[in-house]
């Protein structure tokens, strides 16, 4: 497939959709939720699911154009030897990593809260990385996957702005992949983080990569006209 031209910030990116991925992270019960960890910590969960439809739109588009998708998990596995004590120890002891929550253990693989939301639920064949840390590089085999694909484009989406999905762009900028932030399908629980880590992405011509939306990758892919995109 010949290069498609994504508006986006500082400027617009050709990219090939086959050597593309779209890349969502953590959209899980536990962070979009009640009663998962991100209530635990005090967040307004609600705030989250303004990502949700956006990130279906880009979801939609990618699987029609083919594109390779990728799903992450943040969370631990169940005797929690990959959890460090100072990720542990954050928050009111009853409601830390691990504790018995509305959704079961909070943050533990396996658990319902772990899991994906049923509205951008993984299809058959689409890889779920569960991963222990901020970062989609640290600790799983995301960069083998993607070098045995060819990639060399990522499209990210998720939560929480500020915090994986910024954690992921740094990382893939530093391992040479062109990053983009798609601004309507992250969120955060401080909309001013959100902002500002958009901002931060594309400053200085692109210091970490671009900032474009799902009506320009869905326009990108031959689905909609440009002009309805509204790239932040």
């Amino acid at each position: 497939m010949p290069d498609s031209l994504l508006a986006a910030e500082p400027a617009a990116l050709a990219f090939d959709p086959a050597r593309a991925a779209l890349v969502i992270i953590d959209m899980q019960r536990d962070f979009l939720e009640p009663g998962g960890f991100g209530e635990t910590l005090g967040n307004d969960v609600s705030l989250l699911q303004a990502a949700v439809g956006p990130c279906q739109v880009a979801l939609a588009a990618a699987r029609a154009a083919g594109m390779l998708v990728i799903h992450t998990r943040e969370g631990h596995r169940p005797d929690m030897m990959d959890a460090p004590p100072a990720k542990v120890e954050r928050g009111e002891p009853t409601t830390r990593i691990g504790c018995a929550g509305p959704m079961g253990r909070i943050l533990i693989r396996g658990e319902p809260g772990h899991d994906i939301i049923a509205a951008l639920y993984p299809a058959p064949g689409e890889p779920v990385l569960d991963k222990p840390g901020k970062g989609a590089f640290y600790q799983t085999d995301l960069e083998l996957m993607l070098k045995n694909r060819g990639i060399d484009t990522l499209l990210v989406a998720g939560v929480t702005t500020e915090v994986c999905v910024h954690t992921t762009i740094r990382e893939g900028n530093d391992r040479g992949y062109r990053c983009v932030a798609l601004s309507d399908c992250c969120a955060s629980y401080f909309p001013e983080f959100h902002r500002i880590g958009l901002e931060m992405i594309k400053a200085q011509g692109g210091i970490f990569g671009w900032v474009s939306d799902s009506a320009a990758l869905t326009a990108a892919l031959g689905n909609k006209p440009a002009a309805q995109s509204d790239a932040a």
